[in-house]
């Protein structure tokens, strides 16, 4: 049973690191319960402040990840529509294939030219800063994953977990 935790709590982890790039798998959740899994092997010795304070930044960057894209429009001229049309496009972007990655673009768009009624060169520059929001916030992800799964890797050392 030990052997069935460990694997498939190493697989949640790189499959969360996948995660980070698939909008259709939640990167960092997904890791986080590889940690969890860790947790529950026989024998081990898992910090309860060491799962906690890892769950916070899970909630915490799993939040920004929906909050980044729109900042990231306001922050390159966008108004309130735009940053609004960024959550849309990101949300309606999950149930197509490459929509997280135009979902967000489109949405910041069309808000910023259908509902602000602004001219296209700054409803295109509002876009591209939730594009390059969005690559920020999938970046962060990114490197949370890794280091998750180089602390299951440590945890994994640090307790002398033997497979065979």
């Amino acid at each position: 049973m030990e052997i069935v935790l460990l694997l498939l709590g190493m697989i949640l982890c790189v499959v969360g690191i996948m995660g980070s790039f698939l909008p259709v798998l939640p990167g960092l959740p997904i890791s986080w319960l590889g940690l969890l899994l860790f947790h529950f092997i026989p024998g081990i010795e898992m910090d309860y402040w060491f799962l906690g304070i890892t769950l916070v930044v899970t909630i915490v960057l799993f939040v920004l990840d929906y909050v980044i894209p729109a900042e990231g429009t306001k922050r390159f001229g966008g108004s309130k529509a735009g940053a609004i049309g960024t959550t849309v496009g990101l949300i309606v972007g999950l149930f197509f294939p490459f929509g997280i990655l135009i979902g967000p673009f489109l949405g910041a768009l069309v808000g910023e030219l259908i509902f602000n009624k602004t001219n296209s060169k700054t409803a295109l520059k509002a876009a591209f800063g939730s594009f390059i929001g969005f690559l920020a916030g999938t970046f962060i992800n990114f490197m949370a994953a890794i280091v998750f799964l180089g602390l299951y890797i440590y945890k994994v050392w640090e307790n002398q977990v033997i497979i065979f």
